[in-house]
């Protein structure tokens, strides 16, 4: 990729300072889990990477819509065929929600296959009378409150390969092999969603989807052969923190001479690591995957064109998406001077909107939430700066699970701080569950319906 800066290698990272990365305390062993994941096959293919660009890039335009959703630290404990079924469950449904109610096609990107590894605000937390170094997702330890536990452990990276070549493999296999045939809307709904108001609303919407279908078949369309009704593209994604990890699955593509990281279609850098001088930046600015970088309500107009400049100097619709996470109270302020800016620039990039992680807070039981209101209200915000602004509001990234956890306050049941002990089962962050993740994209949709086109 062309750039304005010194060359790139997949190593030229490593002269620049890296935030967020682990000490690790034995380098030769590290060195050897990083060489041994070096001789792997690559997670993901240089073609799959291009599609989603392309398919972005019809977001940048403002005919599309992105759907970016999965878990907040995906687990080595939980690891299941179900528990990925249940979340492709609730990703598929929301995509249905939002295509049948906004009219455009809907990228689908999980935070899956890959997302093992969390940011810390501190290298150590108190637990109880201990003080212990900070997890750092499964990829590098164990959350277990001990010494030992929290120290990292090369092997892990090993196995956090291993795991994303598992769940990619089942994804493909549902994605293509018939599960997200759109004739089978019905059977996507779970026993704890049906019985839900947003359950109901969601079979008023399939029942109007199998007529379609049905009509379809009755003009002599062949619905059973059509891969647009018989299949899905389902992306992967996660933040390209671990730099090592990632650096060991970059590689050349044989059809372009270029590099891409082959972890996953899509890498992001988080709101802790975008400095424009530091390890992230540079590393991602060189490999071919449409990337993204977190925003938050201290990045500038400045800042927010200098990464611009820096991860896509050549202006490629679809290879940069700008992920905004302000907190509900400030989204509408702090974003609309990014959106004129970035705008006046001509720089094409995705907007998306991250309102989870600006609007979390620790409940009197001591549980860290997020209230359903202030998720909503934070996407309310997103899509009034860019009604008034005269863009495209083009996706949201969520945290969620298919699981029914009660991790997250409010929404249609209500969830109180009482409840949150029932079945707060993340690793890191609280995840919205199958019914509230469905109860936003119908609020999205209707937030985004109502926004006139720019």
């Amino acid at each position: 990729m062309s750039t304005s800066r010194a060359a790139w290698s997949p190593t030229s990272w490593r002269a620049l300072p890296a935030g967020q990365q682990p000490s690790w305390p034995d380098e030769g062993a590290l060195e050897s889990a990083l060489k041994q994941i070096g001789s792997y096959p690559p997670l993901v293919f240089a073609g799959e990477a291009r599609s989603l660009q392309t398919a972005l890039g019809h977001v940048a335009a403002g005919n599309a819509f992105l759907l970016q959703a999965g878990d907040c630290a995906e687990s080595f404990e939980e690891f299941s065929a179900d528990n990925i079924r249940e979340k492709l469950r609730v990703i598929l449904q929301m995509a249905v929600v939002l295509t049948y109610s906004m009219g455009v096609p809907v990228v689908k990107v999980g935070r899956m296959a890959g997302q093992f590894a969390k940011p810390r605000s501190s290298p150590t937390e108190k637990i109880g009378d201990l003080e212990l170094p900070s997890f750092r997702g499964h990829i590098v330890n164990n959350e277990l409150p001990t010494a030992a536990a929290r120290v990292p452990d090369p092997d892990r990276l090993v196995q956090a390969y291993h795991q994303s070549a598992s769940t990619l493999n089942l994804l493909r296999a549902f994605t293509k092999g018939g599960f997200a045939a759109l004739d089978r809307v019905h059977a996507w709904n779970q026993e704890f969603l049906a019985s839900s108001s947003e359950g109901q609303r969601y079979m008023q919407v399939a029942d109007e989807i199998e007529r379609a279908v049905q009509f379809m078949r009755a003009c002599g369309m062949d619905t059973e052969s059509n891969p647009n009704l018989r299949e899905v593209d389902v992306y992967t994604s996660h933040e390209a923190l671990i730099l090592g990890y990632e650096e060991a699955l970059t590689r050349r593509d044989s059809l372009t001479g270029n590099w891409y990281d082959c972890s996953a279609h899509m890498l992001w850098i988080g709101e802790r690591t975008r400095e424009l001088d530091g390890a992230h930046v540079e590393f991602l600015r060189g490999v071919g995957n449409p990337i993204g970088c977190k925003i938050g309500p201290s990045t500038s107009a400045d800042d927010a064109i200098s990464l611009c400049e820096a991860l896509n100097p050549s202006r490629i619709p679809g290879r940069l998406t700008l992920i905004s996470r302000m907190g509900a109270d400030q989204v509408e302020s702090k974003l609309r001077p990014l959106l004129r800016a970035v705008t006046d620039s001509g720089h094409p990039v995705v907007w998306a909107c991250d309102p989870m992680h600006g609007n979390t807070y620790t409940a009197p039981s001591g549980r860290k939430t997020r209230h359903f209101d202030a998720i909503t209200n934070e996407i309310e915000g997103f899509v009034r700066a860019h009604r008034t602004e005269g863009t495209w509001p083009g996706g949201i990234h969520v945290e969620l699970t298919g699981e029914n956890v009660t991790e997250c306050l409010g929404g249609a049941d209500a969830l109180s701080d009482a409840d949150l002990d029932h079945r707060y089962e993340t690793v890191c962050d609280p995840r919205l569950n199958g019914r509230q993740g469905l109860e936003l994209a119908f609020r999205t949709a209707e937030l985004v319906r109502s926004s006139p086109a720019n």
